[in-house]
């Protein structure tokens, strides 16, 4: 599949590419730096700043999707703003280019009791809530999209580190996935390896999924 990535060098989105590659898909990986991106076979990198583009839908011409990866900085005062504004910026041109969109949430959105999401818990930490506020939001808007537009979202565990890719993860839909222990985890790697299963056989359409041990 030729796949458009944005976000190829953050955390979630170096994995995504890894996994991209070794699958043996062409990858088009938007940048706003793309001397952060070595040449390699199978990947093609574009100079795109998400926030400041022209026309993004041109730019995902001829995919079969776009997997965003998203990130307005976790340190950036506005990220908030930056953020909903990019993905919007996002949504909006897969829907013109009539490209499936896979867009990483986080987990703030996640259920950990009947009309509690994780984010509005006492515990959740004040650095992170700015960030998962936007991906809630962001949830929220996709689910009232109206148009045509082909999207899944997905949020991690509530633990995302790094770590080997395993491919012993289990998925789930609005609450948590929580392993033998109670907690819910997964790597980074495995997060990735979900998230191209999905794109390969799709099983989320208009719907969100998480995964984890």
């Amino acid at each position: 599949m030729n796949i458009a990535l944005i976000g190829a060098t953050g955390f979630v989105g170096a994995a995504l590419l890894e996994e991209l590659l070794s699958r043996g898909h062409q990858v088009r990986a938007l940048q706003r730096d793309t001397a952060k991106l070595a040449a390699r076979p199978g990947l093609e990198v574009r100079a795109v700043d998400v926030l400041n583009s022209g026309n993004l839908a041109a730019e995902l011409k001829g995919a079969d999707a776009v997997v965003s990866a998203f990130n307005a900085g976790w340190s950036n005062p506005n990220l908030y703003d930056d953020f909903l504004r990019g993905s919007d910026a996002i949504a909006n041109a897969a829907r013109q280019a009539g490209v499936r969109l896979i867009a990483v949430g986080g987990a703030g959105s996640l259920f950990i009791a009947p009309g509690q999401q994780l984010v509005d818990s006492p515990a959740f930490p004040a650095e992170w809530k700015s960030g998962a506020l936007a991906a809630r939001e962001m949830l929220t808007r996709l689910r009232a999209d109206r148009s045509a537009l082909d999207w899944t979202l997905v949020s991690p565990a509530m633990h995302l580190e790094p770590g080997e890719r395993t491919g012993a993860f289990r998925l789930g839909g609005e609450e948590p996935v929580f392993d033998a222990k109670g907690e819910s985890r997964i790597s980074v790697a495995d997060l990735a390896a979900a998230i191209v299963n999905e794109l390969e056989a799709p099983q989320h359409r208009r719907a969100r999924f998480t995964a984890g041990y």
